[in-house]
């Protein structure tokens, strides 16, 4: 049996039909479950999108081509998942267009740095980057503190991203400027249409230490305090039932 193979060795014609047929089979078992599955992702418990000020902010990290020196990926190897968390999920990245895995790290990945240093932390490493990693090469940013975040079509930008598949309801677009605002103002109710419209764990403070005016700096950070914080890893078990839905 093992000798037939010098058929398709001296008869290319053969080869080439071999290889045709393998690589059909092949190509069908992978891409047939394409036509009848609705959504390759699994919607994991906790992830929901992003209010207006985290979109806003996440629009700067894009402008200012931050995706070009961090990675949003934690890979599934020993080394990355302890240094920086829990392997990312496909279903943190649904709601990004486009998704800011990456595949360069001049600075440390920051999929799970929502949370991991303070607001402080990040103005001052936002503004002047030396002050607080002395080996940073990061240019500084100090203009989003000077910047007043322009807003006025934020309804019109989560309205295209619905267009596109994020679930956004017609009250969250309704209400988007109010709840960017609501969102960086500390002195607004915490019991605001914000945490109702997003949940209770949606941040609610003022980001940049000028609660006076509304800055990219704010929704910047915003959107940087939020990464990795959706799903709850204590709990959270890949092959868990309640962990999704």
């Amino acid at each position: 049996m093992w000798k037939s193979h010098e058929k398709f060795e001296r008869h290319s014609l053969i080869l080439l039909i071999g290889i045709i047929i393998v690589v059909s089979i092949g190509g069908l078992i992978e891409i047939s479950p394409l036509f009848y599955l609705e959504s390759t992702i699994e919607k994991v418990d906790g992830v929901r999108p992003y209010t207006p000020l985290e979109q806003a902010g996440r629009d700067i990290y894009v402008r200012e081509g931050c995706y070009l020196c961090h990675s949003q990926m934690i890979r599934p190897l020993r080394d990355e998942v302890e240094r920086y968390g829990h392997y990312s999920l496909a279903a943190e990245s649904m709601y990004d267009h486009p998704f800011q895995w990456g595949s360069k790290r001049t600075g440390p990945d920051l999929a799970r740095v929502g949370g991991k240093y303070s607001d402080n932390w990040h103005v001052d490493h936002l503004t002047n980057p030396r002050s607080v990693v002395p080996e940073s090469n990061m240019p500084p940013y100090k203009f989003l503190a000077e910047t007043d975040l322009d807003y006025r079509n934020i309804e019109q930008r989560l309205r295209t991203l619905r267009t596109v598949g994020v679930p956004y309801t017609d009250a969250q677009l309704t209400h988007a400027r109010e709840d960017l605002e609501t969102q960086a103002d500390p002195f607004a109710s915490q019991r605001s249409g914000l945490k109702q419209r997003y949940g209770a764990k949606a941040n609610q403070r003022d980001f940049d230490g000028h609660p006076e005016q509304v800055t990219e700096m704010d929704a910047l950070i915003a959107y940087l305090q939020v990464l990795g914080t959706m799903v709850d890893f204590r709990t959270y078990h890949a092959d868990s039932p309640e962990n999704l839905r």
